[in-house]
Protein backbone atom coordinates (compact mmCIF):
# COMPACT_ATOMS: atom_id res chain seq x y z
CA UNK A 1 0.00 0.00 0.00
CA UNK A 2 1.08 3.47 -1.08
CA UNK A 3 2.15 5.94 1.95
CA UNK A 4 0.20 9.06 1.85
CA UNK A 5 2.29 11.93 3.45
CA UNK A 6 -0.12 11.72 6.68
CA UNK A 7 1.94 8.62 6.90
CA UNK A 8 5.20 10.05 6.68
CA UNK A 9 4.54 12.52 9.32
CA UNK A 10 3.17 9.90 11.76
CA UNK A 11 6.34 7.81 11.10
CA UNK A 12 8.49 11.31 11.38
CA UNK A 13 6.77 11.98 14.36
CA UNK A 14 7.38 8.51 15.97
CA UNK A 15 11.25 9.44 15.07
CA UNK A 16 11.16 12.08 17.01
CA UNK A 17 9.59 11.31 20.20
CA UNK A 18 12.14 8.35 19.86
CA UNK A 19 15.08 10.66 19.87
CA UNK A 20 13.70 13.28 22.44
CA UNK A 21 13.46 10.16 24.40
CA UNK A 22 17.43 9.05 23.88
CA UNK A 23 15.82 5.92 22.36
CA UNK A 24 17.91 7.01 18.58
CA UNK A 25 21.57 8.46 18.43
CA UNK A 26 21.24 12.05 16.35
CA UNK A 27 22.70 10.84 13.54
CA UNK A 28 20.27 7.64 13.09
CA UNK A 29 17.68 10.12 13.55
CA UNK A 30 18.93 11.81 11.37
CA UNK A 31 19.10 9.27 8.88
CA UNK A 32 15.72 7.19 9.61
CA UNK A 33 13.72 10.92 8.79
CA UNK A 34 15.54 11.01 5.35
CA UNK A 35 14.19 7.52 4.47
CA UNK A 36 11.12 8.27 6.10
CA UNK A 37 10.15 11.34 3.19
CA UNK A 38 11.52 8.71 1.05
CA UNK A 39 9.40 5.74 1.82
CA UNK A 40 6.62 4.85 -1.24
CA UNK A 41 4.87 2.78 1.17
CA UNK A 42 3.85 2.06 4.37
CA UNK A 43 5.90 -0.95 4.77
CA UNK A 44 8.66 0.71 3.89
CA UNK A 45 7.94 3.58 7.18
CA UNK A 46 6.42 0.33 9.09
CA UNK A 47 10.33 -1.01 9.53
CA UNK A 48 11.78 2.55 10.36
CA UNK A 49 9.54 2.46 13.47
CA UNK A 50 9.48 -1.27 14.03
CA UNK A 51 11.60 -0.52 17.17
CA UNK A 52 10.45 2.19 18.82
CA UNK A 53 7.09 2.54 21.16
CA UNK A 54 4.07 3.90 18.71
CA UNK A 55 2.39 6.32 21.06
CA UNK A 56 3.55 7.55 24.58
CA UNK A 57 5.45 5.35 26.85
CA UNK A 58 3.05 4.14 29.60
CA UNK A 59 4.87 5.51 33.20
CA UNK A 60 5.90 2.51 35.39
CA UNK A 61 3.03 2.69 38.28
CA UNK A 62 4.97 1.74 41.52
CA UNK A 63 2.70 0.42 44.62
CA UNK A 64 2.44 3.38 46.97
CA UNK A 65 4.35 2.83 50.11
CA UNK A 66 2.85 4.07 53.29
CA UNK A 67 4.55 7.60 54.56
CA UNK A 68 6.44 6.81 57.83
CA UNK A 69 4.92 8.86 60.19
CA UNK A 70 7.69 11.02 61.17
CA UNK A 71 7.40 12.62 57.52
CA UNK A 72 3.59 13.17 58.15
CA UNK A 73 2.36 16.46 59.34
CA UNK A 74 1.04 16.19 63.54
CA UNK A 75 -2.17 16.94 63.55
CA UNK A 76 -3.12 20.04 65.36
CA UNK A 77 -5.14 19.44 68.87
CA UNK A 78 -8.68 20.92 69.35
CA UNK A 79 -8.72 24.58 70.20
CA UNK A 80 -9.35 25.46 73.36
CA UNK A 81 -12.61 26.89 74.55
CA UNK A 82 -12.66 30.57 74.99
CA UNK A 83 -15.60 30.40 77.55
CA UNK A 84 -13.61 28.14 79.57
CA UNK A 85 -10.73 30.11 79.80
CA UNK A 86 -12.91 33.02 80.93
CA UNK A 87 -14.52 30.72 83.20
CA UNK A 88 -11.52 30.01 85.17
CA UNK A 89 -10.21 33.76 84.73
CA UNK A 90 -13.35 34.62 86.64
CA UNK A 91 -13.21 32.48 89.18
CA UNK A 92 -9.61 33.11 89.93
CA UNK A 93 -10.33 36.76 89.99
CA UNK A 94 -12.80 36.35 93.06
CA UNK A 95 -10.11 36.54 95.30
CA UNK A 96 -9.06 39.89 93.75
CA UNK A 97 -13.19 41.27 93.70
CA UNK A 98 -14.57 40.17 96.49
CA UNK A 99 -16.55 37.61 94.87
CA UNK A 100 -17.79 39.79 92.70
CA UNK A 101 -17.14 37.55 89.60
CA UNK A 102 -18.32 34.36 90.57
CA UNK A 103 -21.30 33.87 89.05
CA UNK A 104 -20.05 35.05 85.84
CA UNK A 105 -17.70 32.04 86.38
CA UNK A 106 -20.35 30.06 87.21
CA UNK A 107 -22.37 30.96 84.04
CA UNK A 108 -19.41 30.75 81.99
CA UNK A 109 -18.16 27.80 83.35
CA UNK A 110 -21.56 25.88 82.52
CA UNK A 111 -21.68 27.27 79.31
CA UNK A 112 -18.22 25.96 78.24
CA UNK A 113 -18.86 22.72 79.09
CA UNK A 114 -21.98 22.41 77.10
CA UNK A 115 -20.41 23.54 74.13
CA UNK A 116 -17.16 21.41 74.77
CA UNK A 117 -19.08 18.22 74.97
CA UNK A 118 -20.78 19.68 71.39
CA UNK A 119 -18.11 20.26 69.61
CA UNK A 120 -14.95 18.35 70.88
CA UNK A 121 -12.74 21.46 72.30
CA UNK A 122 -10.57 21.33 74.72
CA UNK A 123 -10.50 23.07 78.18
CA UNK A 124 -12.98 21.02 80.13
CA UNK A 125 -10.51 21.09 82.83
CA UNK A 126 -10.67 24.86 82.31
CA UNK A 127 -14.54 25.28 82.68
CA UNK A 128 -14.87 22.79 85.52
CA UNK A 129 -12.17 25.03 87.57
CA UNK A 130 -13.58 28.33 87.10
CA UNK A 131 -17.55 26.12 88.09
CA UNK A 132 -15.45 25.32 91.56
CA UNK A 133 -13.87 28.46 92.15
CA UNK A 134 -17.33 30.53 91.18
CA UNK A 135 -19.61 28.25 93.08
CA UNK A 136 -17.03 28.81 96.42
CA UNK A 137 -17.24 32.45 96.14
CA UNK A 138 -21.19 32.37 95.79
CA UNK A 139 -21.29 29.40 98.41
CA UNK A 140 -19.06 31.88 100.77
CA UNK A 141 -20.69 35.11 100.18
CA UNK A 142 -24.39 33.55 101.03
CA UNK A 143 -22.31 31.82 104.28
CA UNK A 144 -21.32 34.67 105.14
CA UNK A 145 -24.86 36.94 104.61
CA UNK A 146 -26.29 33.95 106.14
CA UNK A 147 -24.20 35.28 109.28
CA UNK A 148 -24.55 38.45 109.16
CA UNK A 149 -28.27 38.57 109.30
CA UNK A 150 -28.17 36.10 111.99
CA UNK A 151 -25.64 38.40 113.88
CA UNK A 152 -28.60 41.41 113.00
CA UNK A 153 -31.10 39.23 114.44
CA UNK A 154 -29.41 38.24 117.46
CA UNK A 155 -28.02 41.81 118.01
CA UNK A 156 -31.44 43.51 117.54
CA UNK A 157 -33.51 41.00 119.39
CA UNK A 158 -31.51 41.53 122.82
Amino acid sequence: MLAAHADRERAVDVLRAGFAEGRLPQDEYERRVERAYQARTVGELGVLVADLPQGPVPQQSFPQAPVPRTFMPVPLPPPTNGKAIGALSCGVATFFTAGVTGIPAVILGHMARAEIRRTGEQGDGLAVGGLVLGWLSVAGWTLFLLIMILAAAQSGGA
